[in-house]
């Protein structure tokens, strides 16, 4: 590695790193007794720790809370498919904030907050994006053949081939970005696709954990990604000294929600630092994260707990406070600025509410099922069971009979909050793919993002099997008049094969495939419905359609005798005019 010295700064420089589904227990300063997290933890000792501090369930809604200081009802983005794992449009996220205040800004790893115009990384604000799409690497709507190993991510858009494993590729691009950029102020979003499944690390990772599964733990690959996870922390640690950054830079390690392999169901296995609730729940180990935030030339240091509530909405406000930089004055927020408690300027915030709503549907959460609604100590579950969390961590002991007052109060505040929250147009319309912009002449719909009533597929290996869903719906916005290519395919592209067959040259031979055999493709868009056979030599079966300017929905799908499901890839481009 090149030696690289910074000049100094008056602004700070801000790197975020989020993790994917490691939770609250899932690091050794936190008490666990099996994984080894030596670089976390010499940081923890380090550093300021928000002990309260609080996200979504799953990592979509945390995603977008955090890149735009609103919950998930109110930005769009409250699923993580169906339609609603991207963000609305003319969201202003953080990094368009601290671009427009001078930082240069860049995102290594994982988005899913919307893979076409207007909403990819490139159009939110960053100007360097290295990334894979959707929710992970591997999924039907990520470059085919992905494995964590010498896979193709996206440079600004365009695929690139990279060696290595994909936690390395984010940590050691990060450093060239910030090589790069040295003598400016950075703003960097790492937010690794790991430890989510599929759980694949080398083997020197995940062997010293292999005898405990099944007796301690539940997953020595998920371990093993958190470890080469903290050997690259202590990497970028060991970079940001040599360059003389590391003083000035504000560096923040969190988690995207509760664990996932992490700590069993029946809490038999694994370890939650106390707590109930994994991934996708409402119980606490469901949402509250560690947050562990250094500064030293802002004196944020030392090694300290703050066990104020706190929450994914409020980085904006607390950041643009630490690094004095303006945020526009249209600019709507739900959180508040705890930068004061980091400074010790207070000991205390002023009382507020936090709200978890949960629904992996493209329908608005509902509003008080699956819900935590926390205040002070008091977490309210479904509107109805109510606990105090620090007497009663496992959340054993309903007192709602006990204090009703606290339950309507609770209640209350929630269905304050939800009556400005069903006002936004977020929370009833959906997020668009952006037709014929100049931005992106192609834009690629999966099933993957399909609005539908079923459960849906996500992953590669599902379209490989030919996993049938009945989710054929996507909503977009077509730029201009004019006419349309639009191609429904079985495959994608960058691995190609006939709609009957399977591809002829799968990159790494990773999948077991199985043939589909739809006799039509029918498609429905701005008033108009189309239908073409399918012939045995068809890749693509493609339609030309006049399509008018505006917000539409298309619905296609594959037709097999009286059976319907949905197309898996769908490519629209503008047909230019001679």
């Amino acid at each position: 590695m090149s030696s690289v010295v910074a000049q100094k700064q008056d602004k700070p420089n801000v790197i975020l790193i989020l993790t994917d589904d490691q939770g609250i227990g899932d690091i050794g300063c936190h008490g666990n007794p099996w994984i080894k997290t030596p670089n976390l933890d010499k940081f923890y000792k380090g550093s300021v720790r928000m002990t309260d501090f609080h996200v979504s369930s799953v990592c979509t809604p945390t995603r977008g809370a955090i890149m735009t200081g609103r919950y998930p009802i109110n930005n769009g983005a409250w699923a993580t498919y169906k339609g609603r794992d991207a963000l609305s449009e003319n969201n202003v996220t953080m990094a368009d904030i601290f671009k427009a205040n001078g930082y240069v800004t860049g995102l290594f790893g994982k988005w899913h907050l919307g893979d076409n115009y207007p909403v990819r990384p490139t159009d939110s604000g960053f100007d360097v994006a290295i990334h894979h799409k959707a929710g992970g690497v591997g999924e039907l709507s990520d470059h085919w053949g992905n494995t964590y190993f010498d896979d193709v991510y996206y440079v600004n858009n365009k695929p690139e081939q990279f060696k290595g494993y994909c936690t390395d590729v984010w940590f050691e691009e990060t450093i060239k970005f910030i090589q790069n950029n040295k003598d400016k102020p950075f703003f960097v979003y790492l937010p690794t696709n790991a430890p989510h499944g599929p759980h694949y690390v080398e083997e020197k990772y995940a062997n010293p954990y292999k005898p405990l599964v099944g007796t301690e733990i539940m997953n020595a690959e998920f371990y093993g990604m958190i470890t080469n996870i903290d050997e690259n922390f202590g990497k970028l640690e060991k970079f940001l000294k040599k360059s003389k950054l590391a003083d000035n830079t504000i560096l923040i390690f969190m988690t995207d929600n509760g664990t996932h392999y992490g700590y069993s169901a029946d809490g038999k296995l694994g370890y939650n630092h106390g707590f109930r609730g994994r991934k996708g729940g409402k119980q606490e180990g469901s949402h509250r994260v560690p947050f562990f935030i250094r500064w030293k030339d802002g004196k944020i240091s030392g090694g300290k707990d703050i066990d104020a509530e706190t929450a994914h909405v409020d980085l904006i406000p607390t950041l643009a406070s630490l690094c004095k930089i303006t945020i526009p004055e249209k600019k709507k927020l739900d959180g508040i600025d705890f930068s004061e408690l980091l400074t010790k300027k207070k000991k205390r915030l002023e009382e507020r509410t936090i709200f978890v709503h949960n629904r992996q549907d493209w329908r608005p959460p509902t509003d008080v099922d699956k819900t935590c609604i926390i205040k002070d100590d008091w977490r309210l579950i479904d509107g109805k069971e109510l606990y105090n969390i620090e007497k009663d961590r496992m959340q054993q002991n309903d007192l709602s009979a006990k204090y009703p007052e606290v339950v309507k109060e609770l209640l209350e505040h929630n269905s304050q909050f939800l009556k400005v929250s069903k006002t936004n147009p977020e929370y009833s319309e959906f997020p668009v793919s952006i037709v014929g912009n100049k931005n992106q002449k192609e834009i690629t719909l999966t099933i993957q993002h399909a609005i539908g009533e079923s459960a849906g597929i996500w992953k590669a290996e599902h379209v490989a099997a030919g996993k049938k869903s009945l989710n054929n719906t996507h909503s977009i916005e077509i730029d201009k008049e004019g006419m349309y290519k639009i191609e429904c395919r079985r495959w994608p592209k960058e691995c190609p094969g006939t709609i009957w067959g399977v591809p002829e040259n799968n990159p790494k031979n990773f999948y077991t495939y199985e043939t589909i055999k739809p006799q039509k493709v029918r498609i429905s868009i701005a008033n108009q419905i189309h239908e073409k056979a399918v012939t045995n030599q068809d890749e693509a079966v493609v339609f030309t359609v006049n399509l008018p300017k505006g917000k539409t929905l298309l619905v296609n799908d594959f037709i097999e005798g009286k059976k319907k499901y949905g197309v898996y890839y769908t490519y629209i481009t503008p047909i230019s005019k001679n």
